[in-house]
């Protein structure tokens, strides 16, 4: 069984770990939803940096999202 390591991930990349069965543009749209979602989270990622144009996630932007989301 492989474990999560938190890193930098590509937005993508961490979408389709969440939704491996979703073409990888629906995985990052629900990726994106489910961060909307949760109270706070968009909050707490533009706290670290996170914008509109970023197209990786850091390793403390991993971290936020996998203490909400759980390990993916």
């Amino acid at each position: 069984m492989n474990s999560f390591v938190i890193r930098i991930y590509g937005r993508t990349e961490l979408a389709q770990l969440y939704c491996p069965n979703l073409c990888p543009e629906a995985a990052f749209r629900k990726l994106k939803q489910w961060i909307d979602l949760y109270p706070g989270l968009r909050d707490d990622l533009c706290a670290v940096g996170t914008s509109s144009h970023s197209r990786t996630y850091t390793s403390a932007q991993v971290r936020l999202i996998v203490a909400a989301l759980g390990e993916p």
